[in-house]
């Protein structure tokens, strides 16, 4: 098999679909590539923000659960996504917005040699910019020219996520000896221990982190995240991965058809849930370029569906 390729996209959850959608798309400026449903419950938006065309590596994505409580932060979780922008001097123009915009952060931090900003979204979503000034691996994506942020500004992709965990070395483990990442270095936050590792090219779109903590477990909700994926290249690949991962002995989702992108699904022992995804088709399977995101997409194995699937969901303008 080839090595994954690094991080594929992030999947949170949110109660508001419609608040998410401006944070999203007007304060951070990242497009809407794609609104459509939950595939495994037709009833609940998803929703991916990205770069201007959705490129593999670029994708924040949310279910939208209305009756979801607050989240109760803690072990078993991924604590923290990462978003990537240009250089340490875009970050000065992010501290402004933040500010105009009244966003709790952290002002500007060094993290594993990175400067970067932490804060928060309307739901607590746990959230960082980091700087591609250093960045020597995975290429970023290429932010929208329609975005209200200036493209020489704008998001350009995903960063490094962290995950926060009772047993590290469980996790160390599975990411070594099966997701095939490399431990590259460890740095403190917060008081913890946290270890980095990195994945094919490396770099800033390729790596996890991940911090010891004797927290209780985490109680998801509104604000949580849901699962992380990482980059395989095509369906032959993602294929010898379904049978390696059975091999393994991890009980698995099998091959799993998602229309834009083709998936396994996974969970290691402390809980958190990996999927490996494909990077394609994509999301221009569908939508034109010029339009993505603007109506709701539905796969072709839902078409017939779309009046009774439309009729459960709240429109977004």
């Amino acid at each position: 098999m080839k090595a994954l390729k690094g991080i594929h996209h992030v999947s949170a959850l949110t109660a508001k679909a419609k608040e998410n959608v401006h944070f999203y798309t007007e304060v951070l400026g990242m497009r809407l590539v794609k609104k459509t449903v939950n595939q495994d419950d037709t009833s609940m938006y998803h929703l991916f923000y990205a770069d201007e065309k959705g490129n593999p590596g670029t994708d924040l994505t949310f279910f939208e659960i209305p009756q979801a409580g607050r989240t109760y932060p803690g072990t078993g979780s991924i604590s923290q996504t990462s978003l990537r922008v240009k250089d340490d001097a875009t970050l000065d123009y992010w501290v402004k917005r933040f500010d105009e915009n009244d966003i709790k952060h952290s002002g500007i931090i060094d993290k594993f040699g990175r400067k970067t900003i932490e804060f928060t979204d309307f739901e607590e979503q746990r959230l960082a910019l980091v700087s591609d000034e250093t960045n020597e691996g995975v290429a970023a994506g290429t932010p929208w020219e329609h975005s209200p942020v200036d493209r020489e500004k704008g998001i350009m992709g995903l960063g490094p996520v962290r995950l926060t965990v009772a047993k590290p070395e469980k996790t160390h483990n599975v990411l070594t000896e099966v997701l095939g990442f490399e431990n590259i270095g460890t740095y403190e936050h917060d008081g913890k221990t946290v270890t980095v590792f990195s994945v094919g090219e490396g770099g800033t779109g390729a790596e996890v982190h991940v911090e010891a903590s004797e927290e209780t477990r985490e109680r998801p909700g509104r604000g949580s995240v849901h699962h992380v994926a990482f980059r395989v290249e095509d369906e032959e690949e993602l294929r010898k991965w379904v049978s390696f991962i059975t091999e393994k002995g991890y009980a698995n989702s099998g091959f799993v058809e998602r229309y834009y992108f083709k998936s396994l699904y996974f969970r290691e022992p402390n809980g958190i849930l990996y999927e490996l995804a494909t990077d394609g088709p994509g999301f221009e399977s569908d939508e034109p370029f010029d339009t993505l995101g603007e109506k709701l997409a539905l796969p072709p194995y839902f078409e017939s569906q779309r009046e009774e699937i439309e009729a459960k969901l709240k429109p977004i303008k």
